[in-house]
């Protein structure tokens, strides 16, 4: 990887709603990528109630679960392919829980990774052999890396 890499969002929010001051506005906005894709999203509900989020948008911290269970996949991938495993399915029901910090404020304290991975004819690896593969892509993995939540993963058989 040559060199610092710079990767783009653009966050988009418009006041609709009867009273800012009070609260009462919407908490919708868009996420743009440089390839051009464009997510609906919201705060939470559990975060910010209806009708001031919307439920089926993404919510900040679903994306933030969301990007380091994709981080640990792909990952993942890139090391059993090198170590002559074929992977032909790979899912992962990630959660994460928000807790409050010292100081009282909310943050996502852990991530539990739950990847179910199906493998080609005669290229399982053993139970050791696939810790080992979790716990490298752990350790590379960009995300895991840039955060300081507990981040824990339970293998699904």
């Amino acid at each position: 990887m040559p060199g610092p890499q710079l990767h783009l969002a653009t966050i988009s929010w418009k006041l609709t709603g009867p009273d800012f001051i009070r609260g009462q506005y919407s908490r919708e906005h868009t996420w743009a990528f440089d390839g051009g894709l464009i997510v609906s999203a919201s705060p939470s509900p559990h975060v910010v109630p209806a009708p001031w989020s919307q439920p089926e948008h993404i919510d900040p911290e679903e994306a933030f679960i969301a990007s380091i269970a994709s981080c640990h996949m792909l990952t993942f991938l890139w090391l059993a392919s090198k170590a002559g495993r074929v992977v032909e399915a790979y899912s992962d029901a990630a959660s994460g829980v928000l807790t409050k910090n010292e100081q009282r404020v909310p943050w996502v304290s852990e991530v539990t990774l739950r990847p179910q991975i199906q493998w080609g004819d005669g290229t399982a690896p053993t139970v050791e052999e696939l810790q080992q593969l979790h716990e490298q892509a752990h350790h590379h993995c960009f995300i895991a890396n840039s955060v300081k939540s507990s981040i824990r993963v339970e293998p699904v058989a």
